[in-house]
């Protein structure tokens, strides 16, 4: 995750000068339900309306929950399909909080009445994100169901009033992203905490829409709309956050957004960022699914690393016999073309892998979703580009 409030905060001369030590575990992404009530297009777990077999059992969850604990895991997001679908989600919470836990909460808002937001406040969550995907329609085509806009939005609602900390996240395709500038109007009116801007990644129904990735110069342009809308929050004050995942790039267009903007901050900007240091996944992020498999992030569900259910979380994520493991926890990471000659790697750490595997079976190929030109990342004459291909459906027994 890219904190660009953050690197603004830090331009308006209000981020603290201290640096922060690295964190005591991966922050975990569980996805405790596969089941969901809605169908969306970007999906990574590919889950709809229905029981999925085999799914840990709250005692096998506790267990689990024990382990991340002693492994110094800080951070438990409960996530699914749509996490509140699960009958013990609240007595999971609850627990969780009560071993330290900083707990989110990730949804689709569909389902968040006001007796639901009660039940949201008075858990305690420290954070929860729904989904938005643009406007009205936009969004209710992306989530295959009318209406689900107006339950979302008014799910944000019900919890803002009830002072929960609130976010709404937003993945861009070429085919939503015209919403994005109304999208954020509407959030800042609705004095909504957080705006996550996911780039869409390729894992699930999101690797079969592929083809609609937003390209790079819309990604750009929104990338210039975003960087303008948190320096106007962060040089007014306003306590609003914004951040992105699923594209590293974000923090190198950063860095040539504050040389063009505030070139007297480009030093110290830059030391930031590599001290951010890019992707995490497979090291300071983690992914835990419905069946208990353990993955480097959640856009990884189709490489398994092992099973909670046969070995600790605490010894797979420490093994690196997985070659995917070792190279994600190598610094530099082993990735070739443009990403292995970008000048600015130790930044973006090589960017999302996930993307280059899908499409050429090679984790460590170059990111087709770096948006940046080959002068900006100073690699001269890189040659061909890898091409985003629409997906087609593997041959039986391949993949997911």
């Amino acid at each position: 995750m890219f904190r660009v409030s953050q690197f603004m905060e830090a331009i308006a001369g209000r981020a603290p000068r201290r640096t922060r030590g690295a964190p005591s575990g991966p922050v975990v992404i569980w996805n405790l339900v596969r089941r969901c009530n809605l169908t969306c297009r970007h999906c990574y777990s590919i889950s709809t309306d229905k029981d999925f077999p085999g799914e840990l059992t709250t005692g096998e969850v506790h267990a689990v929950m024990d382990d991340l604990r002693g492994f110094g895991v800080p951070v438990l997001i409960l996530s699914g399909g749509e996490p509140l679908l699960r009958p013990d989600l609240f007595a999971i919470a609850a627990r969780a909080k009560a071993m330290g836990f900083y707990v989110g909460l990730s949804s689709n808002g569909t389902l968040v009445d006001a007796p639901m937001a009660d039940r949201i406040a008075r858990a305690g969550f420290d954070y929860v994100g729904i989904s938005l995907d643009g406007l009205r329609a936009t969004h209710d085509r992306f989530r295959g169901r009318e209406g689900a806009f107006d339950l979302s939005l008014a799910g944000l609602r019900l919890c803002r009033d009830r002072g929960v900390r609130v976010g709404a996240r937003y993945t861009m395709t070429e085919d939503n992203a015209h919403d994005l500038p109304a999208l954020l109007r509407l959030l800042d009116a609705e004095g909504i905490d957080k705006f996550y801007f996911s780039h869409l990644n390729y894992a699930g129904r999101g690797n079969k829409h592929r083809a609609d990735d937003a390209r790079h110069r819309t990604t750009r342009a929104a990338m210039d709309l975003l960087f303008e809308t948190a320096w106007t929050h962060a040089s007014r004050g306003a306590a609003r956050e914004f951040v992105t995942g699923n594209n590293d790039a974000d923090g190198v267009y950063l860095l040539h957004w504050v040389r063009a903007r505030f070139p007297a901050m480009a030093g110290q900007i830059e030391a930031r960022l590599r001290q951010w240091g890019g992707n995490a996944s497979g090291v300071n992020v983690a992914n835990i699914d419905n069946e208990g498999n353990v993955h480097p992030d959640t856009m990884w569900w189709h490489h398994r690393l092992g099973n909670v259910r046969q070995r600790p979380f605490s010894a797979i994520w420490q093994d690196v016999s997985d070659p995917l493991m070792a190279g994600l926890k190598q610094r530099p990471r082993p990735v070739t073309g443009r990403c292995g000659a970008c000048r600015h790697l130790a930044i973006c750490n090589g960017n999302t892998r996930v993307r280059a595997q899908q499409l050429t079976g090679d984790p460590w190929a170059e990111d087709p979703a770096c948006y940046l030109s080959d002068e900006e990342i100073g690699v001269a004459g890189s040659g061909p580009r890898v091409e985003v291909t629409p997906w087609t459906r593997p041959a039986a027994g391949v993949g997911r």
